[in-house]
């Protein structure tokens, strides 16, 4: 294939990556801008394929056998599970580039720093991105403890690591020591960063799991985009920085909406304390007070403005459809409702909004926190959803609370809030929520799902 159309291709694909990543800051055009940005890496893996001289058939067996796993994964993943299959697909990306850098060193000895430093950029990103990776994946699916492993010296050993790594990597760059000392100080900068991956991901909790994910996805991309490099391959360094740079911008908006820098959630091991640390027992607030749907149906009714607040709770029941089910009645009903969605709400970036879409919930009811806690007094009733964290209200009155700071939606400020839980467990962080004791609170118990199901059948009988 002629060098012009090869990177008359490339160009083309990456600015088809540009536009879908453009699409999909708006409901109304991320459908298309999904599809656009895998049409345009279709055009860049057949492209580069094409390039490299491979007969046609390589070709048909990738795509074929990817399309066969990328569709049997995207039936068999449930939605409750994307999180740990984000991390997942994380890995993969950072493996592959590991990958790519250890066989293009095999495959070129000695060669100049131009490429020896992306093949180590490559080698020590792409390996701490796998394991940070695979030990995400565990924590979220509950495989692993979702609880911070701290130890003593942590911040000393990781530091001593990854002073070794980039010794090794000007080693293997300059080419100093005896013959095959290269070699080795690629091998040593592999198992350095995988070690490096699962050290960097121990201490950090469930609750800030959501910043993980973002970050992790950032380093997939710079690893692909060194990857790029090393094989001068125009298409994989531009999506490889589109990724680095949106995961980057993506993870400094969720470590603002925690009110909390990145050094302090890398380092902080945060909810390593007791689950009660900071916290309100339920012996200086009184009793939880139950009601049941039948009960809170009679409120509902007579309310004129309702607040949703969803959390990861309502993904476990799969109550997304339910919700929007009762949410239409309610607007039918005369209520005005809206959906309120904390930024690190679930259990990755944007997976409220991803549910709320999949149930065809109108996107201009979604609002974040600063725009409706201002009003939160006229309220008639908040409905949460399986949230725990983000409408904690120790993490804006308790100061010894694990989350004093964090921004909430302050739900406790309305009128009457329901909270639809299967119990009085805490939340992915670990921490007691006063919001269950407070006067206007009623607890909800049961499935999520079956109790808005319930409500739903209450409002079509009246």
């Amino acid at each position: 294939m002629n060098g012009i159309y090869i990177n008359l291709a490339y160009i083309f694909a990456s600015i088809l990556f540009v536009i879908g990543i453009k699409m999909l800051s708006s409901p109304t055009t991320a459908r298309k801008g999904n599809l656009v940005s895998a049409v345009g890496m279709l055009m860049a893996v057949v492209t580069t394929l094409l390039k490299s001289g491979l007969g046609y058939q390589w070709i048909v067996i990738g795509l074929v056998t990817g399309t066969v796993i990328g569709a049997v994964t995207a039936y068999r993943v449930a939605m409750t599970a994307m999180p740990e299959m984000v991390a997942l697909l994380n890995g993969f990306g950072g493996i592959a580039s590991l990958l790519v850098g250890w066989a293009e060193f095999r495959r070129i000895g000695g060669a100049g720093w131009g490429t020896l430093i992306p093949i180590f950029l490559a080698v020590l990103i792409g390996g701490v991105t796998f394991t940070g990776s695979m030990l995400a994946y565990g924590k979220l699916s509950e495989k692993l403890s979702s609880k911070p492993w701290l130890f003593p010296g942590q911040g000393a050993l990781n530091a001593a690591l990854m002073l070794i790594a980039l010794a090794a990597g000007v080693m293997m760059v300059t080419g100093i020591g005896p013959d095959g000392a290269s070699t080795w100080a690629l091998w040593t900068a592999i198992g350095l960063s995988l070690v490096l991956g699962v050290l960097a991901v121990v201490p950090i909790g469930g609750g800030d799991m959501p910043v993980v994910i973002s970050l992790l996805n950032s380093y997939s991309g710079l690893a692909a985009c060194a990857a790029g490099f090393i094989i001068s391959n125009t298409v994989l360094i531009v999506a490889g920085a589109l990724v680095g740079a949106s995961g980057l911008i993506l993870t400094g908006i969720m470590c603002k909406a925690m009110n909390r820098s990145l050094f302090n959630v890398l380092f902080s091991g945060f909810g390593a304390g007791s689950a009660g640390n900071g916290s309100a027992e339920a012996g200086e607030h009184g009793e939880a007070k139950p009601i049941s749907a039948d009960d809170a149906y009679y409120v509902l009714e007579a309310a004129r403005n309702v607040l949703f607040v969803p959390g990861y709770g309502m993904a476990v029941a799969q109550a997304q459809h339910a919700v929007r089910e009762l949410a239409n009645l309610l607007i039918e009903n005369g209520a005005e409702v809206r959906f309120a969605i904390h930024p690190v709400a679930g259990r990755m970036p944007g997976h409220m909004n991803v549910l709320l879409a999949e149930a065809n919930v109108d996107y201009d009811l979604l609002v974040e926190p600063h725009a409706v806690n201002p009003t939160m007094e006229t309220i008639d009733v908040c409905l949460v959803i399986g949230a725990n964290d983000v409408v904690n209200p120790a993490a804006r009155d308790d100061k010894n609370s694990l989350i004093y700071g964090m921004p909430i939606i302050e739900v406790d400020r309305a009128r009457s809030v329901f909270v639809l839980k299967r119990s009085m467990r805490s939340g992915f962080a670990g921490i007691e929520n006063p919001l269950f004791y407070k006067e206007n609170t009623r607890m909800l118990f049961g499935d999520a799902k079956e109790s808005i199901a319930r409500l739903v059948e209450q409002f079509k009988e009246d």
